[in-house]
């Protein structure tokens, strides 16, 4: 299928167009805090779910995961389901879209909008790179004028896609990030974080492991700096200290300008350990001039504060494929910013299924109070 050719009748065709007097909406509505969501074929409703996560969300502690974080409620509906053809999986980014809709990313190179109240699919957007192969597709921000800049961890890359999957720009990326023998990347090891600062002027990408020669931990987050011309400039670049043997698939800014960073690890046996931090660049040392971090003096890194370890979320009756310390945890890998009630962050969780049976799709509804 060409980029042009996505579309469908009815919901699905406002992809495109959207509507303009859509607003932003929080996704939580689509999760339920009692239990687990009936999976269900893509296109059918999630009625009555609101309002049992808001009856939940009235017994004080009841799904308090930390002092800072609490779990509103998950939703496994969509997991092992497809729409217009395509696999509903693999979902690896969240971005808040600008047609009241929750754009989700999967890693096998398709783009969709889901309805931000049920989670139910709207559309499909397939991308691609500049040669017409499938991308690595990984991290994800929905920009001014109905554009997206999605990131592959193949090269790596960060593109600008148009709203019908056209390659408007590929950033820069500095040669050290790139996977080896070209840099000191590792695969399965680059871009798997993508955010961009309020205001929109900074974009920001997490590498999910060191490079080589780097201290094991040392993360690299790099940065770019819009131009009046509306092009991405490769700007200051960070170190992030992940904890032992975890590393990041995701990073989104806050509204005062830090950013969420999630860590995880996956042991054989064991399963999934998902830590959310709340991490603090603006007095990091600029590393891009940096050739090796091995702790040396003089480099500031990134200050982050442990917000949850979600393995202490309650499992509000979740069920796990394969081993776990909490039913509830799985490949936790998108996360979004959606909005604001009582003064927390409504964060959206999402998890790469990989398209396997010991995995689940499954999308988790947070507050998060910084």
């Amino acid at each position: 299928m060409s980029p042009a050719e996505y579309t469908a009748t009815g919901p699905a065709a406002r992809f495109a167009a959207g509507s303009a007097t859509a607003s932003v909406a929080r996704p939580t509505a689509g999760f339920t805090a009692t239990g687990p969501a009936t999976a269900s074929p893509a296109g059918s409703t999630a009625a009555g779910r609101a309002a049992r996560l808001a009856a939940g969300s009235a017994v004080p502690g009841s799904r308090a995961c930390s002092p800072a974080v609490r779990l509103t409620g998950f939703s496994d509906a969509l997991d092992k389901t497809t729409y217009a053809g395509t696999v509903v999986g693999n979902l690896s980014a969240l971005a808040p879209d600008r047609h009241g809709t929750l754009a989700a990313l999967s890693d096998r190179s398709a783009l969709f909008r889901l309805d931000a109240r049920t989670l139910q699919p709207v559309g499909v957007l397939p991308l691609a790179d500049e040669s017409g192969a499938a991308l690595d597709a990984e991290g994800l921000v929905a920009d001014g004028g109905g554009t997206y800049l999605v990131s592959s961890e193949t090269e790596p890359s960060v593109r600008r896609y148009s709203g019908d999957g056209r390659i408007l720009d590929r950033l820069p990326v500095p040669d050290a990030l790139r996977t080896a023998p070209a840099g000191r990347a590792q695969r399965n090891g680059t871009f798997e974080g993508l955010t961009l600062l309020p205001g929109g002027r900074t974009l920001v990408a997490s590498m999910e492991y060191a490079l080589a020669g780097d201290s094991p931990g040392l993360v690299r987050v790099q940065t770019w700096q819009r131009t009046p011309g509306g092009t991405f400039r490769p700007a200051a670049q960070y170190a992030y200290p992940a904890d032992p043997g975890l590393g990041v698939p995701e990073i989104t800014a806050t509204p005062d300008g830090r950013l969420l960073v999630l860590e995880r690890g996956f042991t054989a046996g064991v399963g999934n350990t998902v830590r959310l931090y709340l991490a603090d660049p603006r007095h990091a040392t600029d590393t891009s001039r940096v050739a090796y971090l091995t702790g040396q003096d003089g480099v500031r890194t990134v200050r982050k504060t442990l917000l949850a370890d979600l393995a202490a979320c309650p499992t509000l009756g979740a069920t796990a494929k394969q081993p776990q310390p909490n039913p509830l945890l799985d490949n936790i890998e998108g996360m979004a910013v959606t909005g604001r009630t009582k003064g927390r962050l409504d964060v959206v969780l999402v998890s790469d299924d990989n398209q396997g049976d010991t995995q689940t799709t499954r999308f988790y509804g947070l507050r998060v109070r910084l």
